[in-house]
């Protein structure tokens, strides 16, 4: 009858330093990738149930003013790069537009500040017809100024929550979506202060340009930046209306 014996392999000291280091390497990936991609899968969560999606509809011609007017070539100039090779620090790239100049309608007024109360942002510089969205919030396609009927549309930056700096116009607008209808924003021209009151939330593609239309029945401040965070895909949009109370 064969006698069989069992011994018991014992591992290296090195083979174990080796084995646990591999662990540790795949729990960090892991860790890594939950940390970079939570917020946007969470964001995505968020906006179907609470943030609805802009459906384009026919916007009869308008002979006052029209943003839509000198955006109709979407796409022209960038419709063969990649959006990853674009400078979302421009401004102009975000609804891209081949005649930006044209859009733009010359006022008395290089810039402003802008603070939303919920979001303890305070006196944010927003420059009017600016394009670096690094160093400011940037008043885009300018044709009217706060506190005056027509809309007025400022960008700014945001990035993953994690990455957000109050103080860092790159990042700035990260929390917009916790924006609320029914929340203020506050617009400080000179000596003038004008309060808006938010009444709509919607995201919309970057080629929806409709959104720049002009609207002249009463004084509209409209917030953009891209969502989900981090990403440029699409752009979050918060429309807020000049309370009653303020003066136009």
């Amino acid at each position: 009858m064969a006698l069989k014996v069992y011994t018991k392999h014992i591992d290296s000291k090195g083979r174990r330093m080796m084995r646990y280091f591999s662990y540790v390497i795949l729990l960090t990936g892991l860790a890594l990738m939950f940390w970079a991609f939570y917020p946007m899968l969470s964001f995505e969560v968020y906006a179907r149930l609470f943030i609805r999606k802009y459906t384009t509809t026919p916007i009869p011609e308008s002979n006052i003013a029209s943003s839509l007017r000198f955006a109709q070539s979407v796409y022209a100039d960038n419709r063969g790069f990649s959006s990853n090779l674009r400078d979302f620090t421009q401004a102009n790239v975000w609804f891209p537009v081949s005649n930006i100049a044209g859009a733009q309608k010359k006022i008395d007024l290089k810039s402003y500040t802008l603070s939303i109360p919920k979001l303890n942002l305070k006196n944010l510089n927003v420059v009017v017809g600016g394009d670096d969205l690094s160093k400011s919030l940037v008043h885009y396609l300018p044709t009217s100024k706060p506190g005056a009927y027509g809309k007025v549309a400022v960008f700014g930056h945001s990035t993953l929550p994690q990455l957000f700096n109050p103080k860092d116009y790159k990042s700035v607008f990260t929390y917009l979506p916790k924006m609320d209808i029914g929340d203020k924003i506050v617009v400080n021209v000179g000596d003038k202060q004008y309060e808006y009151e938010v009444f709509d939330m919607y995201i919309v593609e970057p080629n929806e340009v409709s959104v720049l239309e002009q609207n002249f029945n009463a004084s509209y401040l409209m917030l953009v930046t891209c969502v989900p965070p981090g990403t440029y895909k699409e752009r979050l949009i918060v429309e807020a209306k000049l309370n009653q109370h303020s003066n136009l």
